[in-house]
């Protein structure tokens, strides 16, 4: 005698088990969707029963004949398993980054360049005609350049002109006058003192094109730049020496300190202290930074030295050698916010020839920087004796030097 109920566990009324028997479909309501927030991003699914998915309830999920017992296959979850991967991605070419990279800064580096040619081109003041200068020494294989310091007073307020102490006179005189040789055999910086004794040759003037004839006057060699401005002051240096000059470059009082400020100053060792009241250099012994009011005194003193004018050309070779030294860096040239203030403080007051350009001041300012780092010298033009006032050049000497520099030789004389 059977105990159990009649049907169950045993076949009942069908010819399966009840546990293969269909259950009645239900169809149950969506679940409405909720934004989830906070810990709950990523679980935008709500919970699923199972019922809804039409599977026949209590058959391995993915039909008949499908093994395992779990109803999500491969733990894939509700939704059914995730789509199949894709390939996977390449690493990324470095090479190629950096090489697009690279060519993009060039390209900038190129644009800005040529943009800072142009615009430096423009300021560029190209006023004297050294074709107007006469009866010409003879060319040779050194660039030769006549750098000049004037006392123009030009663009500077009545405030400028009394903090520089640079006196309120009309018109323009120089201050200062060097020779630059640029050989292959070695750099040479000659200073040539204002009160040099010098002889005013055959000229023709500037402004009527006229010619003058020689009449065997001697001078300062600053008269020649007052009597007739950079064209015969040129032709007055090269009749005295006999050396070509082929380029000119004159800066005035406000363009000097103008430049010195702009690249935050320059160091200089001072061997000694010294004042002079009308400069208003008042300087320690040592290493210091000067700005450019301290430059432009520096390199005007004259009356604290017995040696006078030829003191001052000295201090003056050092310093533009100085400055030259720290204007010719990659921090200053690559630098835009230090090129351009230098570039805008110096280019305006700069008179040059008009054939010189801008690779012909690059270097100048190079040749003058070798000068202080070992591949050149510096000395002031070698004087014998004066007269009336006026420094007389040794003659044996200047002859000796101006054909080291024709030959392209390194120069071994010492001057004063």
């Amino acid at each position: 005698m059977n105990d159990w109920p009649d049907g169950y566990g045993r076949g009942g009324r069908g010819s399966e088990p009840e546990g293969a028997r269909s259950m009645r479909h239900v169809q149950r309501p969506p679940v409405p969707q909720q934004q989830s927030q906070g810990y709950e991003d990523g679980y935008h699914s709500p919970y699923d029963s199972g019922y809804n998915t039409g599977q026949v309830y209590g058959a391995p999920a993915g039909g008949p004949g499908a093994g395992g017992g779990n109803r999500f296959p491969g733990g894939g979850g509700p939704a059914g398993p995730p789509p199949p991967a894709g390939p996977p991605k390449p690493a990324p070419d470095w090479r190629r980054r950096i090489k697009i990279g690279s060519l993009v800064l060039v390209g900038t580096l190129l644009v800005v360049s040529v943009g800072t040619y142009f615009w430096a081109d423009g300021q560029v003041r190209r006023e004297v005609d050294l074709s107007k200068v006469i009866e010409r020494p003879k060319d040779d294989d050194c660039t030769t350049y006549l750098i000049v310091g004037s006392d123009s007073r030009k663009g500077m307020s009545a405030e400028d002109k009394k903090r520089l102490r640079t006196g309120s006179a009309e018109g323009k005189r120089t201050d200062s006058m060097m020779i630059l040789a640029d050989c292959s055999g070695g750099t040479t910086m000659i200073s040539l003192p204002r009160d040099s004794d010098v002889e005013i040759p055959s000229f023709k003037g500037s402004q009527s094109g006229k010619v003058f004839p020689a009449q065997g006057r001697r001078v300062k060699l600053n008269a020649a730049y007052a009597e007739d401005g950079p064209e015969l002051l040129v032709r007055t240096v090269e009749h005295n020496t006999h050396l070509r000059i082929d380029h000119y470059a004159e800066i005035g009082f406000a363009g000097f300190a103008n430049v010195v400020d702009a690249i935050g100053g320059v160091e200089l060792d001072i061997p000694k202290a010294f004042k002079d009241k009308k400069s208003g250099a008042d300087f320690a012994a040592g290493k210091q930074t000067l700005d450019g009011e301290q430059a432009l005194a520096f390199v005007r003193t004259r009356y604290a030295f017995a040696e006078a004018d030829l003191a001052r050309t000295k201090n003056q070779q050092k310093f533009l050698a100085a400055l030259a030294s720290q204007t010719a860096t990659p921090g200053t040239i690559l630098n835009p916010f230090t090129l351009y203030p230098v570039l805008g403080a110096g280019l305006d007051t700069l008179i040059v020839d008009k054939d010189m350009s801008l690779w012909d001041m690059s270097q100048m300012f190079f040749a003058m920087k070798g000068v202080t780092g070992g591949d050149g010298k510096s000395m002031n033009m070698p004087v014998a004796g004066s007269n009336g006032g006026n420094l007389v050049w040794d003659k044996a000497k200047v002859a000796q030097i101006v054909g080291q520099i024709q030959n392209d030789e390194k120069v071994t004389v010492s001057g004063n």
